[in-house]
């Protein structure tokens, strides 16, 4: 058996189960560009799009995923920030958007990341592409198993920079996939993604000399809340942006492809931000850690334990769409020891107008041991002064278990 804990946030609230955008009172939008999308990173929920799915050329915004790739393989312990890349021929023979490598040179792949991240560097992806997976031609392999793991179906990928190449390409909506996974899962991006100048130094046969680092995104000297991302244009993709802003606790996440001018595109991505900011609004479920409640523990060195939240719930919706955000705390009647921290004792369910937004798993935050006879000798000088908590614990054991 399970019992209920049903608490109603009898507030109005500008945020709450995410609608589609025709739900809401949101104006029309149109972009200048042959796709666009506007997401909110954390929920995911799209709120608005324009052609989303077709595939186009992305140029540089191929970067995302380059980026994703490399942090993956950072958190995963398979390289280290400190780590010296030795460039190849391959990687320095990169055009475009460069930070002119030479062959042999060694840069670290801190500096490395810099300079794919703030200044667009192809020849800085490339050589960090061969680094991770031994050469472009494997990190390639990586980037499309990847994209197929976010579902991202209108995308192929044929190089790890975003040149122009048959059969690479992606789709405003799979851009905005790729660009939620990085900032999710690599929140620290965004510090990197946001510096404006930075600089990092070649080391060759001809001596030392420092090169400066100019952010390819626009946005963060013209628009507040700018945290950058990715820009990107070759002749066949035209101008195109993943941009990232956020304004007090919401974040956006807004892509254009195939933009017909460099300050159009800044320019299109800074109204679809307005247009999600002034339309839209985030709100956030109980935080993670929270306790909720405690559970029995049955048999176990302690009788109860707290229970916290798991994980965060967060939801959107329209300006003006008001509505009650209720939340139902179901917390199991009791478990059995032994208990591992972490262990499910419940759940929390988030509805808005009899809709669901979403659910989190309620946990123990520690571990409970099985009672042994030392700990029942030590209880019995208790029980013996406290018969009514004697009997309690002595008909515990027949009571329903949480299935």
């Amino acid at each position: 058996m399970k019992r209920k804990i049903i608490a109603f946030i009898c507030v109005l609230i500008v945020a709450g189960l995410v609608l589609p955008p025709s739900a809401g009172a949101a104006p029309e939008l149109s972009v200048d560009a042959k796709s666009a999308v506007i997401i909110e990173p954390t929920t995911g929920e799209v709120l608005f799009e324009q052609n989303a799915d077709e595939r186009l050329p992305l140029a540089s915004v191929t970067k995302v995923m380059t980026i994703l790739l490399i942090y993956d393989a950072i958190s995963d312990g398979r390289i280290g920030w400190d780590d010296v890349v030795t460039v190849s021929d391959h990687a320095a023979s990169m055009g475009g958007s460069q930070i002119f490598l030479e062959p042999n040179e060694r840069q670290t792949v801190r500096d490395l990341t810099k300079s794919v991240v703030i200044a667009s560097a192809n020849d800085a992806a490339v050589a960090m592409a061969e680094f991770v997976a031994g050469s472009e031609e494997s990190f390639v392999s990586m980037m499309n198993k990847r994209a197929g793991e976010l579902g991202m179906k209108n995308s192929s990928f044929r190089n790890a920079c975003g040149l122009d190449a048959d059969g690479h390409f992606s789709s405003a909506r799979d851009v905005a996939v790729m660009s939620r996974e990085l900032v999710n899962l690599h929140p620290e991006v965004r510090k990197l993604s946001s510096i404006w100048q930075d600089q990092i130094t070649h080391k060759t046969a001809r001596g030392e000399s420092v090169f400066g680092l100019t952010n390819t995104n626009k946005l963060l000297k013209q628009y507040g809340g700018a945290e950058g991302l990715k820009t990107g244009s070759t002749s066949k993709a035209l101008y195109c942006l993943s941009g990232l802003a956020r304004r007090g606790e919401m974040s956006l996440i807004a892509v254009v492809l195939a933009s017909p001018s460099p300050t159009v595109r800044f320019g299109e991505v800074s109204r679809m931000f307005d247009y999600g900011f002034a339309n839209f609004a985030l709100s956030e479920g109980i935080p993670v850690g929270t306790t909720v409640g405690t559970v029995r523990v049955n048999k176990g060195q302690r009788e109860e334990i707290d229970v916290v939240v798991k994980n965060a719930i967060n939801a959107v919706t329209p300006k003006g769409a008001a509505g009650e955000l209720d939340k139902e705390i179901i917390i199991y009647d009791s478990l059995d020891a032994p208990v591992l921290a972490g262990h499910k004792a419940g759940e929390i369910k988030y509805s808005l107008n009899g809709q669901n937004v979403g659910t989190s798993d309620l946990t123990v935050v520690e571990d409970v041991r099985k009672v042994n006879i030392y700990d029942v000798f030590d209880r019995l000088p208790r029980l013996w002064f406290h018969p009514a908590r004697a009997k309690a614990e002595v008909t515990a054991d027949e009571e329903p278990k949480a299935e």
